[in-house]
């Protein structure tokens, strides 16, 4: 299952095609229209707004990953008690008049409207997270895991590259007619492949009540709390979460205000990220040739911390006033490409970090419980992500630098890799046949 053929086979298959394809177009609008509003707050603010600018854009981060913390315990119960490949296309038939509300928000140019929506976006994500994970051991043999694993994550991260260039768009003539039409498309696209997923059997009985938000994800926290594997991986996903949103968030306020350089470099800064976590997923894959095991992660873990210092050193003094470099200056600039690079190399690091977390998180929970911890996991995810939306927001406002806030991400995963590599040991599952 290692062999390049043999990805396309999965991908190809009905068992798994149809998944891959309605969570690429999800993530692709996802990104779309999160990146449409990014640019629209960074590029409106002038230099005398560049702090508003930076607070609203982790604030639209937040808004979209709060549903996650407050609804993705009860997701992981109604998916572990029902047929999963039903509830995605369910979510899926919702998905589009909320895309065709978020068509007349970016039409109006409305950025309050996209705000409140992007937390509407949030709550269909939180419920979507627990079933594309769980269904796929339900899908895939034990083989099959880990390069299962790679694709979606490479698929999801070159969903955000291409949703990145959507977003783009907004800065076109007729940016916000092109942005509203493409989203409803996509999201009549997704219901559309979503219907070609398999069936899958409940794998619980009916619990009790749902409605007790707070005491349900308490109760998913605590027995996932209690399975020593995939509670570790999941606190390795959770990093890497924290991590990613603290570079995706401030790449836009990085090249505005401290590289001076024009919107196409912020889409050349998101398309490098993704395509190199689609590279590091791939590439572990690889390494690992099908095998599920962590001892890929703290070299991860390792990488993303050493090329973030050297990014630190590689960027130079925030540059307010000056004329905003063209895509072309930038790149014709070499000094630029000690930056692109470590930017790449952060990004394959966190593909190479998380792919195998997240297939051990899959082979080491019992059926009947998956869902559900994989709702623990999105639960800890968001909450890693909020709390990177708070201290970014805290150290911004405290007068740190976004090169700064890069240095001390890096320096606190090396600390992750550290810790990851007394935990190799204790990540190992027993050996079964494929």
């Amino acid at each position: 299952m290692n062999e390049p053929h043999s990805a396309l086979a999965l991908l190809a298959s009905r068992r798994f095609g149809p998944l891959f394809v309605t969570q690429f177009l999800s993530a692709f609008n996802d990104n779309a229209l999160r990146n449409a509003l990014v640019l629209m707050i960074a590029y409106r603010a002038d230099a005398a707004s560049q702090f508003s600018a930076q607070i609203m854009i982790p604030l639209a981060a937040g808004l979209f990953m709060l549903p996650f913390f407050l609804c993705s315990a009860t997701a992981g119960q109604i998916a572990d008690e029902s047929d999963k490949g039903r509830l995605i296309r369910l979510l899926k038939r919702v998905e589009i008049p909320v895309m065709l509300a978020a068509a007349g928000g970016v039409l109006a140019g409305s950025a309050a409207v996209l705000l409140a929506l992007l937390f509407a976006m949030g709550i269909l994500a939180a419920f979507f997270g627990p079933l594309k994970y769980a269904i796929l051991p339900d899908l895939l043999g034990r083989a099959e895991l880990l390069p299962g694993n790679a694709l979606v994550e490479a698929g999801t991260f070159i969903a955000i590259l291409l949703g990145t260039i959507a977003g783009m768009l907004i800065a076109t003539r007729h940016g916000s007619a092109l942005v509203s039409a493409l989203i409803v498309a996509v999201a009549l696209a997704a219901w559309g492949a979503s219907r070609g997923i398999p069936r899958t059997a409940p794998a619980a009985q009916r619990g009790g009540r749902r409605r007790r938000l707070i005491a349900t994800t308490l109760q998913v926290i605590r027995h996932a709390a209690g399975e020593p594997v995939p509670f570790r991986a999941i606190l390795g996903i959770s990093w890497f979460w924290l991590a990613g949103a603290t570079y995706l968030s401030q790449f836009p306020a990085y090249v505005r205000f401290v590289l001076a350089a024009q919107e196409a470099v912020v889409t050349l800064f998101l398309s490098l990220f993704s395509v190199g976590v689609a590279a590091g997923s791939l590439l572990c894959n690889r390494i690992l040739a099908g095998q599920l095991s962590a001892r890929c992660a703290p070299w991860g873990a390792l990488g993303i911390g050493l090329f973030s210092i050297d990014l630190w050193f590689a960027s130079p003094a925030a540059a307010a006033g000056r004329q905003l470099l063209t895509l072309g200056a930038f790149l014709g600039d070499p000094t630029h490409w000690r930056i692109l690079a470590d930017l790449f190399g952060i990004a394959a690091s966190g593909g190479v970090f998380v792919v195998p977390l997240y297939a051990l998180l899959q082979a080491a929970t019992e059926r009947e419980h998956r869902a559900r911890a994989i709702a623990a996991n999105n639960v800890i995810n968001a909450a890693a992500m909020v709390i990177s939306s708070g201290a970014t927001i805290a150290l911004l406002a405290a007068g740190l630098s976004v090169p700064a806030l890069f240095l001390i991400t890096g320096c606190a995963t090396l600390l992750v890799a550290a810790s990851f590599w007394r935990l190799i040991p204790l990540l190992a599952l027993p050996t079964a046949p494929s």
